[in-house]
């Protein structure tokens, strides 16, 4: 299906895409899903799934899809290495995101389209995978896709980041027996972004309480100096926090 999808695009002109395409096809690469179409959604893993104990899914945010889809495959590469052996890493497109500049990125409606397929998704891996111990990484505007679909997601943990907000206004309010953890780094703007949500009637602007607040009550974790698209820097403060909470090991810390 990749190879047909970059076959469309160059007939198509589009360069770009092609190109893309054209890595995503290379050899030794394990996709779980792919569809080309409307933005692109595929699902990859890093790492050996079939082993692992630990598995981190990874739900991007605003502005990502198969033309920037180098950057989830960056940071999946990332974590992967800092978790080690017994862990895998999927990297998830498997929504349609809102562009960053947009009115969708400050409203749920995209989010509320992804919930289903997000939850299906997890459902089915841990169907599949009874024993591993499931996290989910959500960045950005997939912390709102997250959230909205949080008390249906069957998994250990739940890690917000660069997040905008939820539309909850505490963690308990999610509805997840999962723990709950958030963090943002101190380069990331969306520190300066409003912590508001308005109630418009047809839909709601903002996602109000600040994750990494008092009042939300998540288990605050170290994100360091990260901007907002630097968590899973290699070498960060932030990608050592999250790979902890991912192994389970964050609350060990002396």
């Amino acid at each position: 299906e990749i190879r047909a999808a970059r076959r469309a695009a160059v007939d198509h002109g589009d360069g770009r895409r092609a190109e893309s395409l054209r890595a995503m096809a290379a050899s030794g690469r394990h996709f779980l899903a792919f569809d080309g179409r409307d933005g692109g959604r595929t699902a990859e893993v890093f790492g050996d799934l079939s082993g692992a104990t630990r598995i981190a899914v990874l739900v991007p945010g605003a502005g990502v899809d198969l033309d920037h889809y180098w950057r989830l495959k960056r940071d999946a590469e990332a974590l992967t290495d800092e978790l080690g052996g017994g862990s895998a890493v999927i990297a998830w497109l498997g929504y349609r995101t809102p562009a960053t500049v947009s009115p969708q990125a400050v409203t749920p409606g995209v989010a509320d389209q992804a919930v289903p397929q997000l939850t299906s998704f997890v459902r089915e891996l841990g169907a599949a995978l009874p024993d591993a111990r499931i996290s989910l990484l959500c960045h950005s505007y997939g912390s709102v896709v997250c959230a909205r679909g949080a008390s249906g997601l069957a998994v250990a943990d739940l890690v917000l980041y660069g997040s905008p907000g939820t539309s909850a206004g505490s963690a308990a309010g999610l509805g997840t027996s999962a723990t709950v953890w958030a963090g943002r780094g101190g380069g990331d703007w969306i520190a300066h972004i409003p912590h508001l949500r308005l109630d418009l009637g047809f839909t709601s602007l903002g996602f109000g309480t600040d994750p990494v607040s008092p009042e939300f009550g998540a288990e605050v974790f170290d994100a360091g100096d990260a901007g907002h698209s630097d968590y899973l820097r290699r070498g960060s403060v932030s990608l050592r926090g999250i790979a902890r909470i991912v192994t389970g090991t964050e609350d060990d810390r002396a």
